[in-house]
């Protein structure tokens, strides 16, 4: 039995310029569309087309693994079909891997889920295609772990998302809009229509949804495509914005009269973070931010002493939490050891509730500088840092999601819960012991 593709899906007109691009050679595409679109359906579709008539490896990488299982591996569409079966159905298929989310084709070509929270895993691979879905909420690590792939192997990547405020998503939206070799495509409830001219997402459907409790923000968010809301549980959402529109985001020279203080988030499989600041006053200015990881400390010992002799610096104090101190079963020693006999002797921030660290955070906010360029990274993190949502109980928990963007908001805790009032233009040292408004010391 011959099957024709895509296989019982029709390209509807909003979708049609998209398709059109790819099929015609394109390599790298953006669009952000509005809640049920289409996105992956159309992206989904192309992929197996494509994949039918050039063999090669192609992925469809979603936030997180458990997501991609959740949305297109378990996921149904409108017509209570499964959504794998109508894009992959069973007459090209050479096998499926039901553990690893993979569809072998019979044109030799290799289709697999997987998710940005897992995307060093795929190391090894080559692929020919990439859709990133729900790009806004991806590690945006993930892009630049597979951009060098896709150059040398003249591959094509697609951005499929909606807006969840001014982080990655929306830097990369801005670029592709302004980039004559990108294509970019932005539309909003009032742009698309079936094939009879009926919106597909009605005004009625949309007050349905405003009437029913959904909040004005996350209606323009999800049907309109607004940047200017942030993410919903955001933590620093509206001292970020503030900042931002203070002008405390912008361009931030070193200054080599001045300490530069280091705070970190210690990782080893999980991300290695850092923020540099320097204090002028009652300014913080955090001019630089670098995370790495599957690194021992000497890689990080050796990024300071780079940063040192490129920037003409110097350095103050380095704070860290109270796991430096944890001794490694082969070696005996700690981290705070290994750092020490590299010429770094570390403070170690007292351990203390998130929750403290956060609103610690809050409070010093107002005295933040950001540089827009080396800490661009961090920033990201800052923006994306949010609440986890019970869709149990339709509530936002205490705890914060824990994904690639706690790592920088982690330390950023260490920074606010180690700051004082003597850390400053590198006149004088920390007490040893900060009485706090939380109401506990800060350092040990």
């Amino acid at each position: 039995m011959d099957i024709e593709l895509p296989n019982e899906w029709d390209c509807m007109e909003h979708q049609k310029p998209l398709w059109q691009y790819l099929s015609s050679g394109g390599k790298r595409a953006v669009a952000v569309w509005h809640r049920r679109a289409g996105k992956d359906s159309t992206g989904l579709n192309y992929t197996a087309a494509e994949a039918m008539s050039k063999p090669g490896v192609y992925w469809h990488m979603l936030p997180t693994q458990r997501q991609a299982r959740k949305v297109v591996w378990d996921g149904i569409d409108r017509k209570g079909r499964r959504m794998i079966d109508q894009v992959f159905p069973k007459e090209i298929r050479k096998a499926t891997r039901q553990q690893e989310m993979q569809i072998e084709l019979k044109s030799g070509s290799i289709w697999q889920l997987c998710g940005s929270d897992n995307y060093d895993a795929l190391v090894g691979a080559n692929p020919t295609g990439v859709i990133f879905s729900e790009w806004s909420l991806c590690n945006p690590a993930a892009w630049d772990f597979i951009r060098p792939i896709l150059a040398e192997n003249g591959g094509w990547a697609l951005f499929i998302y909606t807006a969840r405020g001014k982080n990655h998503g929306h830097d990369m939206a801005e670029m592709a809009r302004q980039n004559p070799k990108w294509y970019f495509s932005k539309l909003t409830a009032d742009d698309t229509t079936r094939e009879d001219g009926t919106p597909i997402i009605t005004p009625e459907a949309i007050q349905d949804d405003r009437d029913a409790g959904m909040s004005e923000d996350m209606i323009q968010q999800e049907y309109y495509c607004s940047f200017d809301v942030a993410i919903q549980g955001a933590y620093f959402a509206a001292e970020l914005a503030t900042a931002r529109a203070d002008k405390r985001v912008g361009f931030l020279p070193v200054d080599p009269s001045l300490q530069v203080h280091t705070f970190w988030d210690l990782g080893i499989n999980d991300a290695m973070t850092i923020w540099f600041v320097q204090a002028i006053g009652k300014e913080i200015r955090l001019i630089n931010y670098y995370e790495n990881n599957n690194f021992g400390m000497a890689h990080y010992i050796d990024y300071l002493n780079t940063f040192k002799v490129e920037h003409k610096c110097h350095y103050g104090e380095h704070y860290a939490p109270h796991d430096i101190k944890v001794r490694e079963l082969m070696s005996g020693k700690s981290r705070q050891d290994t750092a020490r006999e590299m010429g770094i002797n570390f403070r170690v921030v007292k351990q203390h509730r998130v929750i403290d660290g956060i609103e610690a955070v809050r409070r010093l906010f107002s005295r933040f500088w950001f540089d827009d360029s080396r800490c661009a990274k961090g920033i990201d993190c800052i923006a994306s840092y949010h609440r986890e949502f019970s869709e149990k109980d339709g509530v936002y928990k205490d705890a914060p999601v824990h994904d690639w963007a706690s790592h920088g908001a982690d330390s950023l805790r260490m920074l606010a819960m180690g700051w004082h009032e003597r850390l400053n233009s590198g006149s004088g040292r920390p007490k040893q012991a900060v009485q706090t408004k939380v109401g506990f010391n800060i350092f040990e």
